[in-house]
């Protein structure tokens, strides 16, 4: 049975009832992942947001499906992370072929030493729904708009006013700040003339949800089979993998000069799909054409409007680098823009926001844009390269680190950057990094820290007192914690789960409140010994 899109009635805001709700502290355009994550991120920290969308379904075909660990781990903070592994499709191997050949195959095991693993797939439209049910446990503190169509804004010094449209009238809102999370077409940045600059490639993709009850992997378990030259298709590259329900996404890239319109036609994608799976039975779900652009915004933050995944930067979707960076965005905003509204840390502590996330775009946009040229070569030396690559890649090992058919998202490193303190020590782990997991007795780390500073102390040479508002978790005998932080080491760490500073054990009190002045975007006047 295809998926059936919820539908959320509209229900009349206070402003159309000649009531004054005041400033919202936050208002957010757009209820994709990005938006509802946010708004649930911010609920947690006690504050209050409204959420516009100009539609009232769950997103149609499964658009982003592969979810990486470092994102799952941030969902599962907000509280979902069990559902997504429940119904998602966790998968270990992939497969990779030259022509009929397979060049190689990896297996992405499981790490004992985490609650979450390497990728999951599950379609958008489910991590739509069960962020839409996580925020009904916050009536007080996010009011979810569906049908209100944002149609301009008015940015002055102490706020936004927003001008939103619905079928029973229009009505003006306004907020301390306002979060462009309104997608990759966002009318926010468009409205406000800013700049999209980057490269659009050519190269048209027809992406296909196939509902097929017998798999087509030999194996038992879910795969992710890749294909540069498939010998089932006249294109550069194909791509198949498994989603919940039966579901499988199938991405044919389709020849130069291809008609979009013409492809996405059912004569044209049944014959397709029958030279890939052979005679299952099977029924088409979903079907679009695209191409993409690998494009960012010169800036994030524009004074009280904050522009948020897809609005801000766009990617290639090779790498499932989108979604996870858009989430990750809204883990690196949150907690700076709740202690900016507290009066905990002063405006410019959303600068960091700007300059981390857009370090972490770049990255993204660099390592998309390279496994696209690999995958589709712009000259005919690049074309030599890659089949030189993929010929040594069964034999050679390092050739197979050359291939790149979309290098897996992986989160990026903060370190250098303000808010991180510089190394005081080359054991541990560096500042900047992103927590790793480990098991504990009943539980596992990462669902003890975030949401706040916190003050991590490992081994029985490591006790120290925790700086004020800084809570404080020690572990003098635990292999698991310390098999990945290294024994007898101090960590501050961030809300996000970034490491701020680290150090070794005898360090002194004022070290960490200078690391702590430095993290919650004080800049520190003297210098860490």
């Amino acid at each position: 049975m295809h998926y059936q899109n919820r539908e959320y009635p509209f229900q009349t805001p206070p402003e159309l009832k000649g009531e004054s709700p005041g400033q919202y502290p936050v208002a957010i355009v757009g209820a994709g992942p990005i938006g509802m994550a946010m708004a649930i991120d911010l609920a947690l920290k006690g504050i209050r947001s409204v959420i516009l969308d100009d539609n009232n379904v769950v997103s149609v075909g499964s658009r982003a499906i592969c979810w990486a660990k470092r994102t799952l781990e941030i969902f599962d903070r907000l509280g979902i992370g069990d559902r997504m592994l429940e119904k998602g499709v966790t998968w270990k191997v992939g497969r990779l072929f030259n022509g009929e050949q397979e060049v190689y195959n990896f297996n992405l095991l499981p790490d004992d030493a985490h609650k979450m693993p390497a990728f999951v797939n599950l379609q958008q439209y489910y991590v739509e729904e069960y962020l839409a049910d996580r925020i009904a446990d916050f009536p007080d503190l996010i009011d979810l708009r569906w049908l209100s169509k944002v149609t301009g804004e008015e940015i002055a010094d102490d706020g936004v006013t927003l001008h939103v449209e619905t079928a029973e009238g229009k009505y003006d809102l306004t907020a301390d700040y306002v979060l462009a999370c309104d997608g990759c077409n966002s009318h926010i940045r468009q409205r406000m003339g800013l700049k999209f600059d980057g490269h659009r490639f050519e190269e048209h993709f027809l992406i296909t949800d196939v509902d097929m009850p017998e798999a087509p992997f030999e194996s038992d378990e879910p795969e992710r089979w890749f294909w540069f030259k498939p010998p089932f298709h006249t294109g550069q590259s194909a791509l198949l993998h498994k989603q919940p329900d039966n579901i499988y996404r199938i991405d044919l890239q389709l020849e130069p000069g291809a008609d979009p319109a013409e492809e996405a036609k059912p004569e044209h994608v049944i014959p397709r799909l029958k030279q890939i799976v052979g005679d299952r039975a099977f029924e088409i779900d979903w079907v679009s054409v695209y191409s993409f652009t690998c494009a960012m915004l010169e800036k994030f933050v524009h004074g009280r409007m904050v522009f948020v995944g897809d609005s801000a930067h766009v990617v290639s979707p090779f790498g499932a680098r989108g979604g996870n960076g858009g989430i990750q965005d809204v883990d690196n905003l949150g907690w700076k823009l709740a202690a900016v509204l507290k009066g905990e840390a002063p405006p410019d502590l959303l600068e960091s926001y700007d300059e981390e996330r857009r370090h972490g775009a770049v990255e993204n946009i660099m390592n998309s844009s390279r496994a696209t040229n690999f995958m589709t070569p712009k000259s005919k030396m690049e074309a030599v390269f890659r089949d030189a690559v993929l010929s040594l890649a069964n034999d050679l090992p390092f050739a197979r680190r050359l291939v790149n058919s979309g290098r897996l998202s992986v989160p990026c490193s903060l370190e250098g950057f303000a808010l991180q303190s510089p190394r005081a020590t080359t054991r541990g782990l560096p500042p900047g990094t992103p927590c790793p997991d480990a098991p504990l007795e009943g539980g596992w780390l990462l669902n003890e820290l975030g949401g706040e500073f916190m003050l991590l102390t490992i081994g029985r040479r490591a006790k120290i007192t925790a700086p004020e508002d800084v809570k404080a978790l020690h572990f003098e005998d635990s292999p698991g914690v310390a098999a990945h932080y290294g024994d007898d080491m101090i960590y501050l760490i961030r809300p996000d789960q970034h490491i701020a500073a680290a150090f070794e054990a005898g360090t002194d009190a004022e070290n960490l409140t200078l690391a702590l002045t430095r993290a919650k975007g004080k800049p520190a006047l003297e210098t860490i010994s």
